[in-house]
């Protein structure tokens, strides 16, 4: 395995961290949790809507490209 192959998948697993915690915090830890003075993370703790939709706007993404591959193999295949 290359240098570069393995940074990229040590920077994915860093990005894919980071979303979880910036994720959790929004959805689960702004509600007992004080403003943290940082404008992003107050903008989501406040917010009542939007930051559901970034956290469920990668399963959906990932779902309709899926369904739509298997779909693509059927007709492909059939």
């Amino acid at each position: 395995m290359t240098l570069i192959a393995s940074a990229g998948g040590h920077l994915l697993v860093a990005l894919t961290v980071v979303f979880f915690l910036v994720g959790s915090y929004a959805v689960l830890f702004s509600a007992f949790l004080p403003l943290s003075g940082f404008k992003i993370l107050d903008a989501l703790a406040t917010d009542n809507h939007y930051k559901y939709f970034v956290l469920l706007f990668i399963p959906t993404t990932s779902y309709f490209v899926i369904a739509n591959w298997v779909g693509w193999q059927y007709y492909r295949n059939s």
